[in-house]
């Protein structure tokens, strides 16, 4: 199965808040089971060196249980971030925690869930390597690890750049990574241009 959330290439952080989206059938959740749990973290597991999909083979339906509640739990932490950050006022993108104080202790909790850490492999005539080792799952590990780049994201200038998409009906955050970039996509772009060209030809007519 294949996640049904938007990749946009944004930090796996925002990749996370972008797992609630809308359609015109109304806003959606990619993180609603176990199965859709397993996918999201299936697409999205060659960007960090804690997971491989092996890892998540292995996984059982109450493991599967559990890292959906905590990264249900954490995106949710992290739109409520979001919305602090952008001044998001969108009605259908409000997060379940409505307290800033709630999400930044759902962050700090998620980042220190499982411990990991570094290790340098050298042989002699070869070249060193780092290495990640966890005191826990791997999939696990992960979530601490996008919840740790989460608080780098929110304590750092970068959060200025974090925007709220306000395509028609979109739900979506993005990095502002270039000056004239203003929506999460390119089909956002050209639904917001053509109800612009809507609502200027209306007011023509009328």
């Amino acid at each position: 199965m294949d996640t049904d959330a938007p990749l946009l290439g944004e930090p796996l952080p925002v990749e996370l808040m972008n797992t609630v989206w809308a359609d015109r059938d109304g806003v959606h959740d990619a993180l609603r089971d176990r199965d859709h749990t397993r996918a999201w973290l299936h697409a999205v597991c060659a960007r960090t060196d804690l997971l491989t999909p092996g890892d998540l083979d292995g996984l059982t339906a109450s493991d599967l249980d559990g890292l959906g509640q905590r990264l249900v739990g954490l995106r949710d932490a992290l739109r409520r971030l979001a919305a602090e950050a952008t001044e998001d006022r969108r009605p259908a993108a409000a997060s379940g925690v409505r307290d800033l104080e709630a999400a930044v202790t759902a962050l700090n909790r998620a980042a220190g869930d499982t411990p990991r850490w570094s290790v340098l492999s050298w042989t002699p005539g070869q070249a060193p390597s780092r290495h990640v080792r966890t005191s826990g799952q791997a999939a696990s590990a992960a979530v601490s690890a996008i919840a740790e780049d989460a608080v780098a994201l929110f304590s750092r200038d970068d959060r200025l750049q974090l925007r709220a998409c306000f395509g028609p009906g979109c739900v979506l955050y993005f990095v502002k990574n270039h000056p004239r970039r203003e929506w999460c996509s390119a089909g956002c772009g050209n639904r917001a241009r053509s109800a612009r060209h809507y609502q200027r030809h209306r007011g023509t007519t009328a």
